[in-house]
């Protein structure tokens, strides 16, 4: 099976190395920066350098594939519009005419934006509550709409991504020992990257299709996840000021038992501090 992964970066290299070692599976895949070139080519057989509104090149890549992750995230400089929008559009015009059975995409669960805390599923109506949660929104919707005649389109919305070279005490503990707007409340919503990657093969195996929430099981607040991480890495508390407002750009609880039922089972369920 020939596979292509478009945008290698955190979640697209880690599916790149995973998919490299079955040897079943030829790996394509893209990257914007010249530099990273030589890396890539060490679990990819093919590599290419391309923004993704190029459709020219993207043809180049896509031909021939059976299956494609489209795995994005914006560099410094590049707009929201470009990185996801105008690569979904052209990634969709090419793949119209191509002999691709399935396209997995990752989202992101900011999508819903502020649900109030209450738990949503993939039926729950989003709610953007910025410029840049619209231009994720419509991301999806030309996927889906652009596609759904032609091949089969899974989305995964991802909760915040920690793993290895991520891990938690190095996002939060910047912030130890400082004053945080909000009283921490609002659900966390993390997914480890191993289930990322496990979840994105298991989609392209069982040719899943939809929109699935890729969340682990823990439903920890964000000043819970903050405190444990104090504590276990012997960090000084952070404290919360609730006369400012949450710095958090959506506020729900997110279901993931969607997935879970569909039979995908997390390697993590709850969270490594």
């Amino acid at each position: 099976m020939n596979v292509a992964i478009i945008g290698c970066g955190y979640v697209g290299t880690a599916v790149a190395k995973y998919w490299q070692q079955k040897m079943t599976l030829v790996v394509t895949a893209t990257t914007t920066t010249l530099p990273r070139v030589s890396e890539l080519e060490t679990f990819a057989q093919k590599v290419f350098v391309l923004q993704g509104s190029d459709h020219e090149e993207l043809e180049k890549v896509l031909h021939g594939q059976d299956c494609v992750l489209l795995s994005v995230a914006p560099r410094r400089g590049n707009s929201y519009k470009d990185t996801y929008l105008l690569t979904a559009q052209t990634v969709a015009q090419v793949l119209k005419k191509s002999s691709a059975k399935q396209l997995i995409y990752t989202s992101t669960c900011s999508v819903y934006g502020d649900q109030n805390g209450n738990l949503v599923d993939e039926t729950t109506s989003i709610a953007p509550t910025s410029e840049n949660q619209q231009v994720l929104c419509d991301t999806e919707q030309v996927l889906l709409t652009e596609l759904k005649d032609k091949l089969h389109v899974c989305i995964l919305r991802l909760g915040g991504i920690y793993g290895l070279g991520r891990e938690l005490v190095k996002i939060y503990g910047r912030v130890a020992g400082q004053t945080r707007p909000g009283d921490g409340n609002e659900p966390s919503n993390w997914i480890h990257l191993d289930d990322i990657v496990g979840a994105i093969e298991y989609a392209r195996h069982y040719h899943l299709q939809g929109i699935y929430n890729l969340v682990d099981d823990a439903y920890l607040s964000n000043r819970e996840v903050i405190d444990r991480v104090c504590e276990k890495h012997n960090l000084p508390k952070v404290t919360w000021d609730s006369s400012q407002v949450s710095n958090r750009n959506y506020n729900a609880k997110i279901s993931n038992e969607k997935i879970k039922a569909a039979g995908y089972k997390l390697i993590h369920p709850e969270m490594i501090f």
